[in-house]
């Protein structure tokens, strides 16, 4: 809350969304993609591992779904959360990275 009332900033997970739900300067966005072209970019931005990249975003997913209920007891990347949601592997991150800033 301190950051968001400093002044213009993105917040990226730790349930940003429900911290700052009562902003009305906020824009809630929700950047998901299929697993397969997630799986791709982590092997592309982070290397292969032995876990296959499918059972770490899986983990993962499931990590944030835990923490998302355990901190705010509301469910993780349900749309109503957010203002918008974006497809990042048809749209491209510098796609996304474009709309949002033409929506704020």
């Amino acid at each position: 809350m301190e950051l968001a009332e400093e002044g213009p900033c993105v917040i990226v997970g730790r349930c940003a969304d429900y911290i700052l739900r009562g902003s009305a300067d906020c824009l809630r966005v929700f950047i998901h993609a299929s697993m397969g072209k997630r799986a791709a970019r982590i092997v592309q931005v982070y290397g292969q591992r032995e876990e296959s990249p499918e059972k770490r975003l899986k983990d993962k997913d499931q990590r944030r779904r835990a923490y998302c209920q355990y901190y705010t007891d509301t469910e993780w990347g349900v749309a109503r959360n957010y203002h918008i949601a974006l497809d990042s592997g048809e749209l491209g991150i510098e796609r996304c990275v474009e709309l949002i800033s033409s929506l704020y």
